[in-house]
Order: structure tokens, then sequence, then C-alpha cells
């Protein structure tokens, strides 16, 4: 899902790396936080991310899989050690700033995919990632946008 974005790359890219402001633009990750000795987007670097839907919450695993500043953002994400999924924001360059787009991939193994509605409450995850990814897309625009 792409929008296109009146802010230059580098600056939409400092926001969706920065995971610890995630749950300002997702509807579901409320933040988190680096570990180990990481404090930032860094290829290999693992954050703990912290998500809710309604009364449901859990925790999840973050690896940094791609940061080049200014152009992708890629992560994996984990629960239990159990794959989840695969996050992706690629920025290109327009004449009024940039294009977002944001990809994910479901990698949840068939037998654990019905068992992430009692962690999550979510039934339909790919139609609800659709709609979530429309929304952060939008409040990261709004937050990149915004001149304060």
């Amino acid at each position: 899902m792409s929008r296109d974005i009146s802010a230059p790359a580098d600056h939409v890219w400092s926001l969706v790396s920065d995971l610890p402001r995630m749950g300002e633009w997702s509807n579901e990750n409320f933040g988190g936080e680096w570990l180990d000795d990481a404090d930032g987007p860094e290829v290999g670097a693992r954050f703990r991310g912290t998500n809710r839907n309604g009364i449901r919450r859990w925790r999840t695993l973050v690896t940094v899989l791609e940061a080049d500043a200014g152009e992708r953002f890629t992560f994996r994400v984990s629960y239990m050690r159990i794959p989840v999924s695969e996050w992706s924001y690629l920025l290109e360059p327009t004449d009024g700033g940039c294009r977002a787009t944001e990809s994910w991939t479901d990698r949840r193994p068939g037998w654990f995919r019905p068992l992430g509605y009692l962690a999550s409450g979510v039934g339909d995850r790919a139609q609800h990632t659709q709609m979530g990814m429309a929304l952060t897309l939008e409040r990261l625009a709004a937050a990149a946008e915004d001149p304060r």
C-alpha cells in the first residue's frame, strides 16, 4: 500500500525507523524498546514491541533486516520464537516529497494462524492488516507533513 507524503524521504524514514514511536501511527503497536545494546535502527538490532487490540495485549520480538536511511526499512516479527510477519517501508523521492510504500508478509506457519485469533482477537489478519496499513500511512503522513 502506498501514499504520497509531502516531506523528504529522509525525514519519513527517520519516523518509520523509530520503532519506539511506531505506536503514534500504528493501530496495533503502541511502542516498545530496543534490546541488548541497540539504541536505534541498524541491521541486526532487536526490539521488543508491545501490541494491543481491544482488551488483548501481546509482545513481539522484532529484528531489523534492512536499514537504508531515506530508502528502505524492513523488519521481521516473531512471537514466542514463532515467525509472524515481515514489514517493509520503501521510500521513493517524488517532486513534492516522497512515496511511502508499506508492505506486509504473513510468515505464520499454517498451524499457528488459528491460534493468532486467541492472542490478537483478529480473525482475518490480511484484511485487518490492510486497514491498519492505510491508517498507519495516513498518520505517518500527518506527522511527517506537520511543520512543527
